[in-house]
């Protein structure tokens, strides 16, 4: 069975991690398309915790999708992160 590569900031899947932090992604820090995908370093769950507020989520991609009241840059201002 191949690993799954996920990017941190958006929950997108690749298949190796050359394919993951070559392209721009849609939900970076930074804004839209001005940072590359970086890699999600824990393992694939059944359940990811936001690490600011401890929601629950089902993937990441739903988890990174959706703002955080907890953000550390402020209520809605910063995306859910997941917990190592």
């Amino acid at each position: 069975m191949s690993e799954k590569y996920f990017c941190k900031y958006c929950g997108r899947q690749f298949n190796d991690v050359r394919s993951l932090t070559s392209s721009l992604c849609p939900r970076h820090p930074s804004g839209p398309g001005k940072g590359r995908h970086a890699p999600y370093e824990g393992g694939e769950k059944e359940t990811y915790i936001c690490k600011y507020c401890g929601m629950k989520f089902s993937s990441l991609s739903t988890m990174t999708a959706n703002l955080c009241i907890r953000h550390p840059k402020g209520s809605g201002k910063g995306r859910h992160e997941p917990m190592l």
